[in-house]
């Protein structure tokens, strides 16, 4: 009978344990439109799926993929959205923002100079294969 106890109370603390530590949740949201309402959407997107899983006691990593119009909200001095994603990175631990780096060239050929994007931007090769690859991961695909 103590034996039966005694796995009774191990497998009760290894459940408990195991709920402790929540899960992780992944999420990636496409952004290809420089519509401030759009942007703002996403953001806000990000914000309550991480709100959401938090205060269920679980982790969300999220991945914002800009590309085409939408990597206007990765640049400096024209995202209509600029402090919001700085402030958004510096208070949710697991929010990165990929920038597509075939909209970038584009870009900067079409202007004829380099263009800065936001130290918070990671430029990915592409975003419609960056998002391939997060789906293919896993991720859950959100787009506002």
């Amino acid at each position: 009978m103590k034996k039966l106890a005694a796995t009774c109370a191990a497998l009760a603390l290894s459940a408990t344990a195991a709920f402790a530590e929540g899960q992780t949740h992944h999420v990636a949201i496409h952004v290809n439109q420089n519509d401030p309402a759009v942007l703002n959407m996403a953001l806000n997107n990000a914000q309550n799926v991480s709100n959401y899983y938090t205060a269920q006691g679980d982790k969300v990593v999220i991945e914002m993929v800009a590309y085409g119009p939408g990597l206007n909200m990765l640049i400096p001095g024209q995202s209509p959205v600029e402090d919001r994603v700085k402030a958004m990175a510096l208070e949710l631990e697991d929010i990165s923002f990929a920038a597509c780096a075939n909209t970038l060239e584009g870009m900067q050929k079409k202007a004829g100079h380099d263009i800065a994007l936001m130290s918070e931007a990671t430029v990915v090769p592409s975003g419609v294969v960056r998002l391939i690859e997060l789906q293919q991961q896993g991720y859950a695909y959100v787009r506002p």
